[in-house]
């Protein structure tokens, strides 16, 4: 075990970079073997559950309005099956014989998709990690007995370091069972020589009245420690000290006998009754703390009202990705997160000075990200870090349509910074439905507590007049003050002048007018030209401006 990394990270590398898309062909392509320093994941649990993007409303407080980021069931399909067929036929004895053993246990069934999908992508996250990288899976209980097969079948059973219990909640009522309340997340390292950093944790107030009751004259606190260990020895541990034999009870000094004078003479050694085995004084401001221990309950959730809250399903503190990242990388090393979500680790990666790799398949994860980065650090995509999968052009704007127009809906609208509606998670066609044909929300204020809405409609195939005037109506029925159509196709002159016939809104508080209804194509929001609208009101939940981190020092803070 080193705190040094001795493999250097290849050139070829790009660090502090956001990928959209599938994270296994993310990792086939674009990552080296042996380049990665930390892993962390927080993959879907394949719980069946659908997970919800909560926004803010326009005065700050949580709204109604949610979109599905994402549903955590897999599915044994076609996909399933072919990627179960590349593990039985290519993978090494030990893995193809282990998914093999899974299948005849568990059948063809959500699970077993998800052990296959998730086996897949670990067997690239082993080859990516360095020599001396670690890997922290984080889970719950509902896959994490199956995972843990997987793991060991991947890295080897003697790279398995820790199974960390961290208390999610603190309580959870369940009819005839215990509440659950708690996460597992598993450590494991490439190899025997690994990266780790020492994190002493405070002692508590109840261990310190137990342990450490006794004070010195000089007021310093200490606890009394054996002076023998068992075992007889015949060499200098073995000497009679103070007229004490410490053979006649089986024992040996821990110390030579010199150094035990030396000791005495120091006030080091409490002398008890007569009799008694004298013992050795350990002061409390000598004790760097409590080494950290697998059972984690010092590091709270995150609870509906915290600041650090963004309404991204799934989102776990920065401090306990900070505590992970501590331990197991340095400062310079790269650390990857194959499901990034909202982005918490790339956020305590940059926070601790460690170069970071996200990858995420949504584009709203990927457009929360950006915001997160802007937020916290007033880093800025292209200037600071780069995005690699979302549409650069006209050309890859098409593909992400007919892709997944679902996607390209969600992309269209963090391109005006809307709050986007509408869509099912994982549907190529997106929806129509409680959305009532709206696609992105905007707000922007006129006033105290008075605010107007704009509406933002995406059409990524052919459109006329027809969608103009149907734009309008939804307009009049929202009561909106502006509607945005988003076009991959140019505005004939037909649609131009049908927009132009909705007239103005004139801003009372902002003292102009604007159109009604406005038609941007994509090509003209990718070369920056935007919309004419008054500042708008930020509808993602606004991360904390990250303090200076003048001193990495995660020992006693944590």
């Amino acid at each position: 075990m080193t705190d040094s990394n001795p493999t250097s990270t290849p050139a070829s590398l790009q660090t502090n970079v956001l990928y959209y898309g599938d994270n296994l062909p993310v990792l086939q392509e674009h990552i080296p073997s042996a380049s990665v320093d930390l892993i962390y994941l927080d993959p879907p649990f394949n719980s069946s559950r659908n997970y919800n993007v909560l926004f803010k409303d326009e005065s700050g407080y949580e709204a109604d309005a949610q979109i599905t980021a994402f549903k955590d069931t897999w599915h044994w399909d076609r996909t399933a099956h072919a990627t179960y067929h590349d593990l039985i036929t290519a993978s090494s004895t030990t893995i193809s014989s282990m998914i093999e053993a899974l299948y005849h246990l568990i059948g063809p069934n959500q699970m077993m998709a998800y052990l296959v999908m998730m086996t897949a992508r670990l067997v690239q996250l082993h080859r990516i990690l360095k020599p001396t990288g670690s890997l922290y899976l984080h889970c719950d209980p509902t896959a994490s007995h199956y995972l843990k097969i997987v793991l060991d079948a991947i890295f080897g059973k003697e790279q398995f370091q820790n199974e960390i219990i961290w208390k999610r909640t603190s309580a959870h009522s369940s009819a005839r069972r215990y509440g659950p309340v708690h996460d597992v997340i598993f450590f494991y390292t490439r190899s025997d020589t690994f990266t780790w950093n020492e994190q002493p944790q405070p002692y508590s107030e109840e261990y310190l009245r137990k342990f450490y009751r006794h004070i010195d004259e000089d007021g310093r606190r200490y606890t009394l420690s054996d002076l023998m260990a068992a075992g007889k020895r015949k060499g200098e541990s073995g000497k009679v000290w103070r007229g004490i034999d410490p053979n006649e009870k089986n024992n040996h000094w821990k110390f030579t006998v010199q150094r035990l004078d030396e000791l005495d003479a120091e006030g080091r050694i409490y002398w008890p009754l007569k009799g008694a085995v004298p013992r050795y004084k350990r002061y409390l401001d000598e004790m760097e703390g409590l080494a950290l221990q697998s059972v984690w309950t010092d590091i709270p959730p995150l609870g509906a009202h915290a600041k650090e809250r963004l309404g991204y399903p799934t989102q776990k503190p920065v401090s306990l990705l900070e505590r992970i990242i501590y331990a197991s990388s340095n400062p310079g090393d790269v650390v990857l997160d194959p499901f990034c979500g909202c982005g918490t680790a790339i956020v305590a990666a940059q926070q601790l000075n460690r170069r970071w790799i996200g990858i995420d398949i949504t584009h709203l994860a990927v457009a929360l990200q950006k915001k997160r980065m802007l937020d916290v650090f007033d880093l800025k995509p292209k200037l600071d870090y780069t995005v690699i999968g979302e549409p650069q052009d006209l050309a890859s704007a098409r593909q992400l349509f007919q892709d997944d127009p679902f996607q390209f809906q969600f992309w269209a609208t963090s391109l005006l910074g809307a709050m986007p509606l509408g869509g099912e998670a994982g549907s190529k066609q997106g929806t129509k439905g409680a959305d009532r044909g709206i696609d992105g929300l905007l707000k922007f204020s006129e006033g105290k507590n008075r605010y107007a809405s704009v509406i933002v409609q995406v059409k990524g195939g052919r459109v006329g007049s027809k969608d103009v005037r149907d734009l309008r109506g939804t307009l009049e029925r929202e009561k909106a003050a502006i509607a945005i159509l988003i076009t991959l196709q140019p505005a004939t002159r037909e649609m131009l002048t049908e927009a132009t016939q909705a007239g103005m809104y004139t801003s009372e508080l902002w003292q102009r007018s604007y159109p009604r209804i406005q038609i941007v194509t994509i090509e003209e929001l990718l070369s920056g030209h935007g919309v004419e609208l008054p500042p708008s009101i930020d509808p993602f939940k606004r991360a904390e401006r990250a303090q200076p981190n003048t001193a990495e020092q995660h020992g006693l803070e944590l």
